[in-house]
């Protein structure tokens, strides 16, 4: 049989094609990563409620996190943002990172994830941290971290500036994105702990890639009070903007009780 005569005869009959509202008819969330995460990805996909789609992006940065290092991703952010979904169905999409977030400032964060997803609703990991903790009536915090202590300093001007009093805030001084990935969770709740304080009204843990998740509600019993987990708050977030309110048990006060329409 010649060329011309096997493609005539693979030629597709027209169809009328059958559609559904395929797997995540709820909502498409987006999220853009560092190069170097490897805890954010897992922690969302845990939360997922059933019909919502999570897609993930990321933005290139050397295995260093420093205020340096985090103000570049502000160029990379819109690039990365257009590469989720670029059907134009993302509901919402967010940069993962708490302390990048901070560096870069909420507004250049969204006007970057704007340009990238114009049909989606920005946030970012800050702003769901901040979000979570008006949700839960806390005024006065403590904040346990893994950053050095330049973007400590940061982070608690940020958070003052929001209008919460920071009691106290400590870090593990890491540098690496690799190393803070492999903190144990008995060791993030041991330290977290540690630096509670009576007058403090809801603990913080500061970075999507501590593996916070794992032992926030031990944290909750152990203490007596609300935590907030970065990526627990990103999830509750991200979930609330796009219009979806399941209550999610196991993870905390935040993602069981705290559904008020955003």
């Amino acid at each position: 049989m010649s060329i011309g005569s096997k493609q005539g005869a693979m030629k597709s009959i027209p169809r009328e094609v059958r559609f559904d509202q395929g797997r995540h008819h709820r909502a498409k969330i987006g999220y853009v990563l560092l190069a170097t995460e490897q805890t954010v990805q897992d922690d969302m996909m845990r939360l997922r409620p059933e019909g919502v789609g999570m897609h993930f992006a990321r933005a290139a940065i050397p295995d260093s996190i420093t205020n340096a290092t985090l103000a570049a991703q502000a160029d990379l952010l819109a690039e990365s943002a257009a590469s989720l979904l670029p059907d134009g169905s993302l509901d919402v999409v967010c940069y993962a990172c708490t302390s990048g977030s901070l560096v870069i400032g909420e507004d250049r964060v969204f006007a970057e994830l704007g340009k990238g997803a114009p049909g989606a609703r920005t946030t970012s990991l800050i702003t769901g941290v901040i979000r979570a903790l008006k949700a839960l009536d806390a005024r006065s915090i403590v904040i346990a971290t893994p950053y050095l202590d330049e973007i400590n300093a940061r982070e608690a001007v940020y958070l003052e500036a929001a209008g919460f009093e920071v009691l106290a805030i400590e870090g593990l001084n890491l540098e690496r994105d690799s190393d803070m990935v492999r903190v144990a969770p008995d060791y993030i709740a041991e330290f977290a702990l540690s630096l509670d304080r009576p007058g403090a009204d809801a603990i913080f843990v500061s970075c999507g890639a501590l593996r916070t998740l794992d032992v926030v509600r031990e944290m909750e019993e152990r203490a007596g009070k609300p935590v907030v987990a970065s990526n627990q708050a990103m999830a509750w977030d991200t979930l609330r903007l796009a219009g979806i309110a399941d209550p999610i048990e196991g993870y905390g006060q935040l993602l069981s009780h705290c559904w008020a329409k955003a």
